[in-house]
């Protein structure tokens, strides 16, 4: 899980870990959600300019979760 500290909260990145819980490799989700390598590990690592719900949507579909699965907010 990979913790962003931002402003007034921080947003915890939790698709590795999820991941590696449904042994799901990344390269296995990059071929079967057709997005980009790129994009899954800046979504993994938090090295992100802005949310995809495009992508979001496409990943919860596969992995059958919430976006909080994936991505979560926490305020102080």
């Amino acid at each position: 899980m990979k913790k962003v500290k931002i402003e007034n909260g921080y947003y915890l990145f939790k698709l590795e870990d999820l991941l590696k819980d449904r042994n799901i490799s990344i390269n296995q989700l990059m071929r079967e959600t057709t997005t980009d390598f790129k994009v899954l590990k800046r979504v993994m690592t938090g090295e992100l300019v802005r949310f995809d719900i495009f992508v979001l949507a496409r990943l919860c579909d596969y992995l059958n979760c919430s976006i909080t699965d994936i991505i979560e907010y926490k305020s102080k």
